[in-house]
């Protein structure tokens, strides 16, 4: 690997040490202090690796090597601490340099690239000291958990930015209109201040990162939290945002991936709404010839197609339902009230399109339209708070609450342990980590081997090696990212995970291919429900009647 020993550019060394310091300490304040001294003295081409770097990702997102293939490069000498016999020095490795090198890798595909990529990774961790090596490993499997994640991030951009620094939420929302790119709004930051921010607007075509909501126990616990509120149907379909300029129509998923020649009745649909501009939210969902849902897998298998669109549309056509809308004919809408929004929605969109609803401060109401979701199939009611502005992620705190049935969380998996009897050769027990925004990385909150199919297990089994990290005699472990739906009948106490929080009688509902781990579910929302209590138990008399959306 070559080395530019002339330009006073960032060492690799230095954001190795800062992710070490940051890692250590558990004081929000001062991770972010470290953070942001760093990123001050970062170079602009500099600025987007750092950023990734620090959240434990890389610019070019995945690279295709897997474990034993770094496994071996990691294998390599390091480089001679004294300098010595040729070896590069003691942390010279410049952090461009290493970024170069990882685009090249992504880029080497074809016949031979197998041995290319070996050698490109030999080359890396044989230039990189004992401490950079073991950055490096755990960064390229996924397994850097040092607590940069992207809030502490948010708020050391925010920080790091030229005098009179930035509003954190300013940088937030850059990133929310950027499509979730702190990188890009890193370096438009800390290179122009608020001026660079103020390029990250509206704009078509481009997604905007989504809302999200946070659980909630009941229908009078979500009046409780939100006082009026509009409870609609909570589908189990996918989430779509829908851009539209006259009959140019694309859609985007709820990991802002362009999914729009897989989705052609959405698109048809669309192009008949009211305004000529338009970016909607909404669901996509499959249904059956009486109108209730098919299961969410189903639903799944019409997304991230390219091939067979017809067939699979004429087999399993797909309904589409919106229930905000973001923009229209050049009036952004994201900081009006959630009620304004609604009411340009119904202007936009015809009633066949738009969630089923209801406003109401009256818990018995709220139930019973709770009960007629539970019998249309559905999964529960979403609450949503009139006043509440549109934040990405869940920013909003306990503006947007789901209701459901059976109290469920978005988990992610950290480990599986191999199978007994039947279950032999099969990964089957899983770890669950709920995500913990302020230390990073995931807190473990238990472990299931309940709810999955045969089918499944294959699958889970295949998908696990493909992400392991290594291994035990009984167990293998993986990077962070397949995120999983679990049913559980309560949360408990528990001096067996760090976390202090166990689940109770926890299954498996389904797998989530449409979220990231950084949409998994919160500590704090497990500790959440923990301390409000127990979830009711499900009623069986209540999907008996299945009525049409």
């Amino acid at each position: 690997m070559q080395v530019n020993l002339t330009r006073a550019n960032m060492l690799l060394d230095d954001l190795v040490q800062t992710s070490k310091r940051v890692a250590q300490t558990s004081s929000r304040r001062a991770k972010i202090d470290l953070l942001a001294a760093l990123l001050k003295r970062a170079t602009p081409a500099e600025i987007e690796t750092a950023i990734a770097f620090l959240s434990g990702g890389l610019r070019q997102g995945r690279i295709g090597v897997g474990y034993a293939t770094l496994e071996a490069a990691r294998a390599a000498r390091a480089a001679d601490p004294g300098g010595g016999g040729g070896a590069t020095p003691r942390g010279s490795l410049e952090l461009v340099d290493v970024d170069a090198l990882l685009e090249r890798l992504t880029h080497t595909t074809g016949k031979g690239s197998t041995q290319a990529k070996e050698r490109l990774l030999g080359e890396l961790f044989a230039g990189a000291t004992p401490q950079e090596q073991e950055f490096l490993f755990r960064l390229l499997i996924g397994e850097l958990r040092q607590g940069a994640l992207e809030g502490l991030m948010t708020e050391a951009v925010a920080r790091a930015a030229p005098p009179p620094g930035l509003d954190p939420d300013a940088v937030r929302r850059a990133a929310m209109l950027g499509g979730g790119d702190l990188g890009a709004v890193a370096r438009a930051a800390l290179t122009e201040g608020a001026a660079g921010l103020a390029r990250f607007r509206v704009q078509l075509y481009r997604p905007i990162q989504p809302m999200l909501a946070q659980a909630a126990e009941s229908v009078q616990d979500a009046l409780t939290q939100v006082g009026e509120a509009a409870f609609e149907y909570k589908l189990d379909g996918a989430r779509i945002q829908v851009h539209k300029a006259g009959d140019e129509v694309r859609v985007f998923s709820r990991l802002l991936n362009d999914v729009t020649v897989a989705v052609p009745e959405v698109v048809t649909a669309a192009r008949a709404f009211a305004a000529r501009e338009a970016i909607l939210d909404g669901e996509a969902i499959a249904l059956r010839p009486d109108g209730t849902p098919l299961p969410f897998q189903v639903t799944m298998r019409r997304f991230g197609r390219k091939l067979d669109v017809d067939r699979l549309r004429a087999g399993l056509p797909l309904a589409s339902f919106y229930f905000d809308l973001l923009y229209a004919d050049g009036k952004v809408l994201l900081d009006e009230p959630y009620t304004g929004r609604f009411a340009a929605l119904a202007e936009v969109v015809p009633a066949e399109h738009r969630m089923p609803r209801i406003v109401t401060t009256d818990a018995r109401e709220a139930a019973a339209f709770f009960e007629q979701a539970i019998a249309a199939g559905h999964e529960g009611l979403m609450a949503k708070a009139l006043d509440a502005r549109y934040v990405a992620g869940g920013r909003g705190g306990a503006a947007w609450l789901k209701v459901k049935r059976a109290h469920t969380l978005d988990l992610v998996v950290l480990a599986a342990e191999w199978g007994h009897g039947r279950r032999r050769g099969w990964l089957s027990n899983l770890h669950l980590g709920a995500r913990d925004p302020d230390a990073g990385g995931f807190v473990m909150l238990g472990k299931t081997f309940k709810g999955m199919t045969d089918e499944l297990l294959a699958w889970q089994t295949a998908r696990l090696q493909e992400l392991e990290t290594s291994r035990d005699r009984f167990t293998v472990y993986v990077r962070p990212e397949l995120v999983v739906e679990v049913a559980f009948d309560g949360i408990q106490s528990s001096r067996q995970y760090p976390g202090g929080l166990a689940l109770r009688f926890a299954r498996v509902k389904r797998y989530r291919p449409d979220k990231g781990p950084d949409a998994a579910d919160t500590i704090a929302t497990a500790r959440a429900l923990h301390e409000r209590g127990n979830p009711p138990p499900a009623n069986p008399q209540a999907t008996r009647h299945r009525p049409r959306l």
